[in-house]
């Protein structure tokens, strides 16, 4: 695949080497993101996990300090009084049979889905149109809840969920390029910080074994994992 010129130049900037050093990893990334848009931060990781047994799951949710960057839009589905705190709280649309109608006709201009209890004997049918999406409701997620203004503020605030997939692998948003150095070093080390905590016990080995942050357009910067966990001891 042919490499332009704006690309080859970021390459030399984030060298081929893996940094030790989060706060310089950060650094030369942001050099790197010189695109026409506020382009986004991600963090990949592979981890010392077989997924296929339940017992080696890594998945979970974390609040990032600063946020995404992005602006997520909230769907409530509740009924009575539980919609007007919805709203109240932030949420941009709160309702039931109206909004689980709108999603069987394919509707999905949203980002996150929250619901109360009693709804997800009918949210449970949508599971083939949400589920693929990453939008079904999950008690383990926290949108499954009566505290319907706590959920909405937790993910209108950066509240993040990340899953390990078949081979190990797990990635996140943890900001947007625009973001000051600091903010996105302190997102990323929240970020890894709840990943090393949710070690499973039946893992064995080496836990993290690669650890890449990269910009939308950029490319990747490679982390040395032994040295990123230990400064996150420190």
């Amino acid at each position: 695949m042919k490499q332009g010129k704006r690309f080859k130049k970021a390459v030399e900037v984030t060298g081929a080497s893996h940094l030790g050093d989060l706060s310089d990893a950060v650094e030369r990334l942001k050099k790197t993101a010189t695109a026409k848009f506020d382009e986004t931060v991600e963090v990949a990781m592979s981890l010392g996990v077989d997924p296929r047994h339940a017992e080696q799951q890594v998945r979970g949710t974390v609040v990032l300090p600063h946020g995404t960057g992005k602006k997520i839009r909230v769907l409530v589905l509740t009924k009575g009084d539980k919609e007007r705190e919805a709203k109240d709280a932030g949420a941009d649309y709160a309702g039931s049979e109206e909004f689980i109608k709108r999603l069987n006709e394919g509707w999905l201009d949203i980002d996150s889905i929250i619901a109360t209890p009693d709804m997800m004997g009918e949210v449970g049918k949508l599971g083939r149109i949400l589920g693929p999406r990453g939008l079904m409701p999950n008690p383990r997620s926290g949108t499954v809840t009566m505290d319907v203004a706590k959920a909405v503020r937790e993910v209108k605030s950066g509240k993040i969920e990340y899953r390990v997939d078949k081979a190990g692998n797990l990635h996140a948003p943890v900001g947007k390029a625009s973001f000051g150095k600091d903010q996105l070093v302190q997102n990323v080390e929240v970020f890894l910080r709840e990943v090393i905590r949710q070690k499973p016990a039946a893992a064995k080995g080496q836990y993290l074994r690669s650890i890449t942050l990269s910009s939308t357009m950029g490319p990747p910067v490679r982390l040395d994992p032994a040295a990123i966990q230990a400064g996150l001891k420190a």
